[in-house]
């Protein structure tokens, strides 16, 4: 087992697994405490309100679990958000790895809420997570809530403000786009996750 996916519920579950195994990935989908803690590598994804995924968390005990992982964590488009201290979104308690809060998209500049399309990336740390990503580099996005830029980013994007797209703390990192829908640059993040130590 190469990685195990969190169950938070989403519908994008299933193409997260077909990515994983294009890369030659064996992801089982789970959430069960043992499991996760004895995991090479944990991804955390989400579609949907932080206020239920949040719920879901705690129904099976994993929100208490992952702050305390010590091997690499992935959390992808709302399994990012989740990774902060709190969402606008229902004024949800996420799960306080990440400083910061989650806040609701403003539209603006002709720039509809939700923010969904191919983006630009703008690189702003090195990090392992982004090896052979260049600037510039289009990936997917659907989302109405963001975190902004702050010390935990390694990449932005900008729809009508400049929003964090990479982030990372420790062994935690998060992806605001969907890697298994970006195509070719998606799928490098995805397999650098896996060559993560």
């Amino acid at each position: 087992m190469d990685a195990v996916i969190i169950d938070s519920g989403g519908a994008n579950l299933a193409s997260l697994q077909f990515a994983f195994e294009r890369l030659g990935a064996k992801t089982h989908v789970t959430t069960d405490a043992a499991e996760i803690r004895s995991a090479s590598r944990v991804i955390l994804p989400g579609v949907g309100s932080a206020g239920d995924a949040m719920a879901r968390l705690h129904g099976s005990h994993v929100a208490s679990l992952l702050p305390a992982l010590t091997q690499p964590v992935l959390g992808i488009c709302l399994g990012m958000q989740l990774l902060f201290q709190d969402s606008e979104e229902g004024d949800t308690q996420c799960l306080g790895i990440l400083p910061t809060s989650v806040r609701r998209l403003q539209p603006k500049d002709g720039k509809p809420v939700p923010h969904m399309g191919w983006n630009q990336l703008a690189l702003v740390r090195e990090d392992p997570l982004l090896e052979g990503i260049a600037p510039n580099d289009y990936v997917y996005f659907v989302h109405s809530f963001a975190a902004p830029v702050s010390e935990v980013t390694l990449a932005s994007a900008d729809y009508g403000t400049n929003l964090s797209a990479v982030v990372r703390r420790g062994n935690f990192w998060g992806t605001q786009f969907h890697p298994e829908r970006s195509a070719q640059v998606g799928a490098r993040v995805l397999a650098n996750f896996l060559n993560l130590t």
